[in-house]
């Protein structure tokens, strides 16, 4: 066989191993997918209710969620008879709670923004307005976009709370969210999802 009888054989191989190994990704991909839309009956849950942090300064931590992230502090029921704090906007809580003494709060670096760190997210309609007030705050944060050359970018803002959990803020109704099955157990909050709310 000549030289360029082997380059061409060669050629051939190597596009079979890379079809092979496409075909081996999407068979895994394939049986993932099914095993997580096993079917599964309609569930009783409407939306996140509240999220809740143990914190340093229950203090410190109420002026950063409502100077920074526009919380409205709420009465708590009388029965909770400890040092915390419940704040309320966008359709869910925030629940504070004073560490006690001996409390080891969970390792947090106040310094490191790593996306792919634990957070929480909240939607943002006005990406440029928060920057803005993060810069007047002087709050370090993380500035990044992603998906742009799938043609719908996504801006994100990612900083730390006084006790170094993470937050970002994001535009992602830029993103359309594709089901990969089961689409019909989706259930979007309505307005019911809400507690009363005295005005």
């Amino acid at each position: 066989m000549g030289e360029e009888g082997r380059e061409n054989q060669n050629s051939e191989t190597e596009k079979r191993d890379g079809n092979a190994e496409k075909n081996y990704e999407k068979d895994e991909k394939s049986e993932m997918e099914e095993k997580y839309i096993e079917e599964v009956g309609p569930m009783p849950l409407m939306a996140l209710n509240h999220i809740s942090r143990l914190c340093e300064s229950v203090q410190a931590s109420i002026v950063f969620y409502v100077k920074v992230l526009g919380f409205v502090l709420i009465k708590r029921p009388p029965s909770l008879h400890f040092n915390g704090a419940w704040l309320f906007n966008y359709g869910v809580g925030v629940h504070l709670v004073q560490k006690q003494d001996d409390t080891q709060l969970p390792d947090a670096d106040r310094n490191r923004l790593d996306p792919m760190d634990n957070h929480i997210s909240f939607q943002c309609e006005d990406m440029d307005a928060m920057e803005k007030r993060l810069k007047e705050m002087k709050i370090k944060y993380l500035k990044r976009t992603i998906n742009e050359e799938e043609g719908s970018p996504i801006d994100q803002l990612f900083f730390k709370d006084p006790d170094g959990f993470m937050i970002e803020i994001c535009n992602c109704e830029n993103l359309e969210l594709v089901p990969a099955g089961a689409a019909g157990r989706i259930k979007l909050p309505r307005d019911c999802h809400n507690p009363p709310l005295q005005l």
